[in-house]
């Protein structure tokens, strides 16, 4: 396990100097590149935020407020860029991105139809559901939604929800050490069944790759 170690270490030293350099300016960019990419963990960016930057200076609770103002800004901005991607570059666009990055389209469309039902109070309230809170910028900007109603939207969800995130961070940041421990214990299960994830689709993928280059071969016969 002492690959993990190393990796905890590496990770928890690079953010501690990103912090320690740019305060929560670097908080803001590292949650800005996460909502213009969604390959960033920004639950781990805000819960550590609350420990290195506010519990461990012994700094007030209120602190939490002012770190949550700045990471909104931070994450309206990055997802302001995935909402202008998708509103000027339309559906194709967003479809060859989705094949680039392997995402299954089916993410892109249920987010759609759910956006189509509930509009700008999705845009607010979405922003606080993991896994949908990065989506949400897509359909958003496919529908043209009003820039400046998406901006508030936006910013008003990710204040409540790393608010929240920070406030976690303040108060057990500091029990990291044991979190890590079940996370080891765990991860050998983990990347088990993350293995047989992609080989399952690595089969599937090819399969339906070789039955429809026969059937080709098979109709030009």
């Amino acid at each position: 396990m002492s690959f993990f170690s190393g990796l905890e270490t590496s990770l928890l030293s690079t953010i501690q100097s990103i912090y320690d350099a740019w305060g929560w300016f670097g908080v803001a960019a590292l949650l800005a590149f996460e909502n213009a990419t969604g390959i960033m963990p920004g639950e781990i960016i805000l819960g550590l935020a609350g420990w290195m930057l506010i519990e461990a200076h012994q700094l007030p609770p209120a602190m939490i407020f002012v770190g949550g103002f700045y990471t909104a800004v931070g994450c309206a901005i990055g997802a302001s860029v995935t909402y202008w991607v998708a509103r000027l570059g339309g559906r194709p666009l967003i479809d060859k991105l989705v094949r680039w990055v392997r995402m299954n389209p089916s993410h892109i469309d249920r987010a759609e139809a759910q956006f189509q039902r509930w509009g700008a109070g999705l845009t607010l309230f979405g922003r606080c559901i993991p896994g949908l809170r990065v989506l949400i910028s897509i359909p958003a900007g496919l529908a043209r939604m009003p820039f400046l109603t998406y901006f508030i939207a936006t910013f008003m969800g990710v204040y409540f929800y790393s608010t929240m995130i920070i406030g976690a961070g303040y108060l057990v940041g500091h029990e990291w050490p044991l979190v890590v421990a079940y996370g080891k214990q765990a991860m050998p299960y983990l990347i088990t069944a993350g293995i047989i994830a992609l080989a399952i689709y690595a089969i599937l993928y090819f399969r339906s790759s070789l039955q429809k280059f026969f059937t080709v071969r098979a109709d030009e016969k």
